[in-house]
């Protein structure tokens, strides 16, 4: 797409790519970075699926569907603001343990006061703006910690690099889960529990792994346009067609993904037949390690294979539109055996998604001094769906069909997300 002509300062030299040394060097770099990306993706999963909705439902049980969608909602909308946030924040970040290091700490043990409070409150507005706070701290350490990849590893490892980080994503997200279902009488536990593995994941990964110190890297100048101009720079990855395509691709298929995750609660108390004795916050557990198998099977195989062919585009056009499809069963048959293979398709076509389409986005960013800052405007597409996700369910819930209208259009979600990607020309 044609660049806008808008004067820009010139821009300061990217700071040193640290690419680890060997295969040792790799392979630790890819363990803790594993660690700390599962352990983000517990407490995302562990909270948004059952600690929050749990919580909402003691505050509230009468009116659970409304408010989770405006808590999870306005929430997201936070994340939305703070992840490119963080991202051009750690761009600009000079410590001797390089640019990314105070925000990989900082953020997780600020995160982990602010859970200790969520986990007490007991109103609906105090509520709404605790976990607005959980969230946006949150995005202010997952923004450099997805642009660890980009800065730390080459071109031609990025599909295992990124399987590994898909892996240990669902990992994490099963355990947050489990882990979250042993407290649902006592959730501020649960978030204490979550928020330590978090923020003890985090301090590890910089301890273990070794970056290219910044404190000699000279800073950008400072930007002294006005703010349209500055926010039209800041948008600036959005005027290339495949980054674009790549963004409308992402943002369908997790809008597909939000629709159903964030009322699983909800889903097996009110509209799945569940087998006797078995509680929603189990059953839960339960497609939650069934969708692991899959993703597991998915990503140990399609990144690293992805790497071999040197292709891309196929996995996540295929991978979306399994997801797609899989929504299909719960509407067929409302049961809990639906549900479980509607789980086992969605882990298989999820660790797919996971380990190729996160190599794919690191291949269509513009330039590598604004990495995190563009993948920050990226996870605009992860959490736009988060905000808008929410609010869209509760209002098909509640007047326009139900639960099974949801899933038909979560399939349609993750259709378009598999047909938006195939215009991508710069990544086979």
């Amino acid at each position: 797409m044609p660049e806008m002509n808008v004067a820009q300062p010139a821009p300061a030299p990217a700071p040193a790519v640290a690419v680890p040394a060997g295969r040792a060097g790799f392979r630790r770099l890819m363990i803790n970075l594993g660690i700390a990306g599962g352990a983000l993706s517990a407490l995302y999963a562990g909270a948004g699926s059952v600690l929050v909705p749990q919580q909402i439902e003691d505050i509230d049980r009468a009116h659970k569907v409304a408010v989770l969608g405006l808590i999870a909602g306005a929430s997201a909308a936070f994340a939305l603001v703070f992840n490119p946030i963080g991202g051009a924040l750690s761009d600009r970040t000079r410590s001797r343990l390089g640019r990314r290091a105070p925000w990989l700490i900082g953020g997780p043990l600020a995160l982990l006061v602010v859970l200790v409070l969520v986990g007490q409150i007991r109103t609906v507005p105090v509520m709404l703006a605790g976990w607005c706070a959980a969230q946006g701290l949150a995005n202010l350490y997952q923004a450099p910690l997805t642009a660890v990849i980009p800065d730390r590893v080459p071109r031609a490892r990025r599909g295992t690099a990124s399987a590994v980080t898909g892996v240990a994503m669902v990992l994490g997200g099963v355990a947050g889960v489990g882990v979250a279902s042993l407290f649902t009488a006592h959730v501020g536990w649960g978030y204490l529990v979550l928020g330590l593995l978090m923020a003890g994941a985090a301090i590890s990964f910089v301890l273990n792994t070794t970056d290219t110190s910044s404190a000699d890297t000279p800073r950008p100048p400072r930007d002294t346009r006005p703010v349209p101009a500055r926010l039209a720079d800041f948008l600036s990855a959005l005027r290339y067609r495949d980054f674009l395509c790549v963004f409308a691709s992402r943002a369908a298929s997790l809008m597909g993904y939000f629709l159903i995750v964030g009322y699983e609660l909800y889903i097996l108390t009110d509209y799945i037949r569940l087998p006797g004795g078995m509680r929603p916050a189990r059953g839960i557990a339960v497609v939650a390690a069934i969708a692991a198998v899959g993703a597991l099977l998915a990503a140990g195989t399609a990144g690293p294979l992805s790497d071999r062919l040197n292709r891309r585009k196929p996995f996540v056009v295929v991978s979306s539109a399994i997801a797609g499809a899989g929504c299909l069963l719960p509407v067929l048959s409302p049961t809990f055996g639906a549900v479980e293979l509607y789980a086992a398709f969605a882990g298989l076509a999820f660790g797919t998604y996971l380990s190729v389409d996160a190599a794919l986005v690191t291949l269509v960013l513009p330039r590598q001094e604004t990495v995190a800052r563009d993948l920050g405007v990226l996870n605009i597409a992860n959490a736009g769906p988060q905000v808008l996700a929410p609010l869209f369910a509760a209002l098909i819930i509640g007047h326009l069909g139900g639960y099974r209208v949801l899933f038909i259009i979560g399939g349609c979600c993750g259709i378009a997300g598999a047909i938006a990607v195939l215009p991508v020309r710069s990544v086979r």
